[in-house]
């Protein structure tokens, strides 16, 4: 059977990164956290509910005296909790409040800014050869950090970053470390382009090979990790591409025969890199290099040396080559992702790390998922249903729900093109149920994109149910949800995403005219297919170009036959 269809799936990655942030994982339910970093063994719960954080943070402007009795019981449990004074918790709160953080997200974000608070109360700690000017300065901006008053911290340690500088040769390491803490006060606050300068301006301070090459190379990597993150959370390209130009010169800073554990964190760094960029540009190249730059770190990340991070590489190696397959009409790139992932799990057990493992069971199964796709019968596809349910038994709803629903969403996917080989309707009404769970959490409010991927995932489906049962209901419904898709999916911001949804509208709004004997609607229809197809072609993507392109003949006669020619 010919597709006549594309579907974009929601991935969901594990690097199994050092970072607090990725380490965390939230029960949105009772606002239980797993931290990582300098308290990876303990469980925190912060003891309220998650509708509750998001009322605090709302009001984290006004004055104690103005807050709820509830409101303010909460800030002492806050404080227990998180073990910071309620200054702090309430900078937290405010520092929440200045950043757009989605809901399910805010318990997360305000453990790893409580744990940066207390990284910070050494932050002015007095240091030999410090004047009384510095001193007295480092003291008030550990006052204010105490106060939770990180603007005013920030201020002083400018200062004392000033006065150090007046005696460079003399101060020089004391000076790098007062910009890379000014560095860490900006990740705290959230703004990772002002933390890569700071931490920029702590390498500058080092001529490269002096005395000190291993901090600057240390402040280098730290800068380009902000930038990294600026890039990835933020949608800043350049910040990405900023980030992989750094980590290509760390490779050569960080050779392999002098630091090996080194070399590979910066490889395993530059593939994330790499692959994010790639994922949002056209042309494949990054990808490449990112698929390069794991299989670079695998020649030392051995299993029997580092068998934790040879599964995390694995998985990411997988991820990439997925990236690649989508791209290439052939199988290959697709059979090697789905070798990686088998891999991966060999280590990324269920019982040694359950989310770890659904995560690459999810991943398996959008490789398998693309894999049915292009070879034909069920057995692939069949494989990549199995895959997400299995994935489903750890990733569950109340555990990871942002996960379940990406699992929901690929789910649905695979059931579709199973729908697609068989006569009946039960797998693609399987298929509908699966993306209607996922808009549960996906939320265009929480994350607009992914539930625009979804809506038009849907709008897909319910086009193919409404193509086999006849009447119009389901492709009136099918084309409301590429409606709601092309709300966020705009031309300008994610052109190839865009074709994807106006190619979807156009296919549904196709069969509609037909049923309706309606011309105009079928001239609409083809301007939108032709449309998908030139934006797909034209972006380098050209198995979803060729989906679009076997949809025209169809369409020309439908118009044709209706305008009577």
């Amino acid at each position: 059977m010919k597709r006549h269809l594309s579907f974009v799936a929601a991935l969901s990655m594990c690097f199994f990164a050092s970072n607090t942030t990725s380490a965390q994982q939230v029960r949105a339910d009772t606002g239980g956290i797993a931290i990582g970093g300098s308290v990876s063994s303990s469980t925190i719960n912060i003891g309220i509910p998650q509708e509750k954080v998001d009322e605090l943070v709302r009001d984290a402007r006004r004055s104690l005296e103005e807050l709820t009795v509830q409101q303010r019981e909460n800030i002492v449990l806050l404080k227990e909790k998180l073990d910071l004074n309620e200054r702090q918790v309430r900078a937290a709160l405010g520092i929440l409040g200045e950043n757009d953080i989605p809901p399910e997200r805010l318990a997360a974000k305000l453990v790893e800014i409580a744990e940066r608070f207390k990284s910070l109360q050494a932050t002015a700690s007095a240091q030999p050869g410090d004047d009384p000017k510095i001193a007295t300065l480092k003291a008030d901006a550990q006052k204010a950090v105490e106060a939770g008053e990180l603007t005013k911290a920030d201020a002083l340690l400018a200062d004392v970053e000033t006065e150090q500088r007046r005696a460079l040769d003399r101060l020089a390491v004391n000076a790098a470390e007062t910009s890379a803490r000014r560095g860490e006060i900006a990740l705290t606050r959230l703004r990772y382009s002002e933390a890569a300068t700071h931490f920029a301006n702590a390498a500058g301070v080092f001529p490269p090979n002096s005395a000190y090459e291993d901090k600057r190379i240390g402040y280098l990597m730290r800068e380009a990790h902000a930038r990294y993150r600026q890039g990835r959370e933020l949608g800043d390209n350049d910040a990405l591409r900023a980030s992989i130009g750094q980590f290509k010169r760390l490779v050569e800073m960080t050779p392999r025969e002098r630091v090996p554990r080194a070399w590979v964190n910066v490889q395993n760094s530059l593939g994330r890199a790499l692959e994010r960029l790639g994922e949002r540009e056209g042309e494949t190249t990054k990808l490449e290099g990112a698929v390069f730059a794991y299989r670079e770190a695998l020649k030392e990340a051995t299993r029997e040396r580092a068998p934790r991070q040879w599964a995390s590489t694995q998985n990411s190696l997988g991820f990439a080559l997925y990236r690649l397959g989508e791209r290439d009409a052939g199988t290959a790139k697709l059979q090697d992702a789905v070798f990686a992932y088998r891999e991966a799990l060999k280590e990324r057990t269920r019982e040694r790390a359950p989310l770890a493992w659904a995560t690459i069971q999810n991943n398996l199964g959008l490789a398998l998922s693309r894999l049915g796709e292009r070879e034909g019968g069920t057995a692939k596809l069949e494989e990549a249903v199995f895959a997400y349910r299995e994935a489903l038994k750890e990733a569950t709803r109340e555990r990871a729900p942002l996960d379940w629903a990406r699992t929901q969403n690929n789910l649905g996917l695979a059931l579709f093109h199973l729908g697609e080989r068989e006569a009946g309707t039960t797998n693609l009404e399987e298929a509908v149920v699966a993306f209607r769970e996922a808009l549960k959490e996906r939320t265009r409010e929480r994350v607009p994109l992914d539930w625009a991927m979804m809506q038009s995932n849907l709008g897909l489906a319910l086009s193919r149910l409404g193509e086999r049962e006849g009447g119009t209901a389901r492709l009136e419904e099918a084309v409301a949800a590429q409606s709601e898709a092309l709300k966020e999916r705009t031309r300008e911001r994610v052109p190839l995403q865009w074709a994807t949804s106006i190619g979807g509208a156009g296919v549904a709004l196709m069969l509609l005219a037909e049923r309706r004997g309606d011309a105009g609607m079928a001239e609409t229809a083809l301007s939108q297919i032709n449309e998908a197809f030139e934006t797909m072609r034209d972006g380098g993507d050209a198995p979803n170009a060729a989906i679009y392109e076997q949809q025209l003949p169809r369409a020309r006669a439908i118009v044709a036959r209706l305008r009577g020619r």
